[in-house]
């Protein structure tokens, strides 16, 4: 592995390891994600009851396959990182759902399974972000309609530029404060690959990500034959978080969560917030 570009994404998160797991619950900040992408899993996704089978792709250490399975799916996790996807056989058999997750070798570029094979798919936590592509970007998109039986929910997460900028912005005077001069390059290309590393060293250490603008975002998916019904910003208002935001306390972060849910699908909330989470129809 030491060969390997350190921003390829497979050579990321085998180094990156159970920090993977643990990102979802790590602060109030990171639960802000989770919280808002489960409220439109259950509002969108088939009846467990009617025996559904769901894909997981990219789902890194099984946080959303261990969920899924809990409630009752039969989920596929497909994961290209080898490190990531010998955690999520650890994390799956450890909350007694490994007879209810499948875990295979999979890479969202080239999906190997026949058209219509799932009753929903979801792309959670950015994966799509990592294919930095266009045309690539766009068969991967095609790829998670195409597996979908039709009518079937797609749910679909990217990392947001305005978010990211606004994040540096933020950190500007701290540890981080040297990351804001990568910003401009990235506004004009808001493409983090080797090159961009090269050229800014101080920039955040990250696997490659094409960051996106909203209508990008949507003009993409459609573009690959989906439906988009909402787009919604996940972070939202607290995009541009403070140094430690488990310091605010609990009326803080409640009010934080009303008002993400208020306005949760505005389009510039969505836009300005770190992911955005699309919710699709094949």
């Amino acid at each position: 592995m030491a060969d390997q570009d350190p921003t390829d994404p497979r050579a990321f998160y085998d180094e990156y390891g159970e920090r993977e797991w643990h990102r979802l619950d790590r602060d109030f900040f990171h639960r802000l994600e989770w919280e808002a992408t489960i409220e439109r899993l259950d509002a969108n996704l088939p009846d467990p009851e009617a025996s559904a089978r769901v894909l997981d792709v990219g789902g890194g250490a099984g946080r959303y396959s261990i969920r899924l399975a809990d409630r009752g799916y039969d989920v596929v996790l497909a994961e290209p990182s080898g490190g990531q996807r010998d955690l999520a056989r650890e994390k799956v058999a450890e909350y007694g759902v490994a007879d209810r997750v499948e875990v295979h070798a999979g890479d969202l570029r080239t999906l190997g399974y026949r058209d219509d094979t799932f009753d929903a798919t979801c792309c959670l936590g950015g994966p799509l972000s990592h294919v930095v592509d266009g045309d690539r970007r766009l068969a991967a998109a095609e790829g998670l309609r195409r597996v979908t039986a039709p009518g079937a929910p797609v749910f679909v997460s990217v990392m947001g530029l305005l978010g990211m900028v606004l994040l540096s912005v933020q950190a500007a005077g701290g540890d981080d404060a040297d990351a804001l001069g990568a910003m401009p390059d990235l506004v004009a290309d808001p493409d983090y690959t080797a090159e961009f590393r090269r050229r800014h060293p101080a920039a955040p250490h990250m696997a490659d990500t094409h960051f996106f603008r909203r209508r990008e975002f949507v003009d993409l998916l459609e573009r690959a034959g989906l439906a988009v019904r909402e787009v919604a910003g996940l972070e939202g208002v607290a995009s541009p978080r403070g140094p430690d935001p488990d310091e605010l306390d609990d009326a803080a972060k409640d009010a934080i969560r009303e008002v993400n849910d208020r306005l949760r699908t505005d389009p510039t909330l969505a836009d300005l917030s770190l992911h955005m989470l699309a919710v699709c129809r094949a």
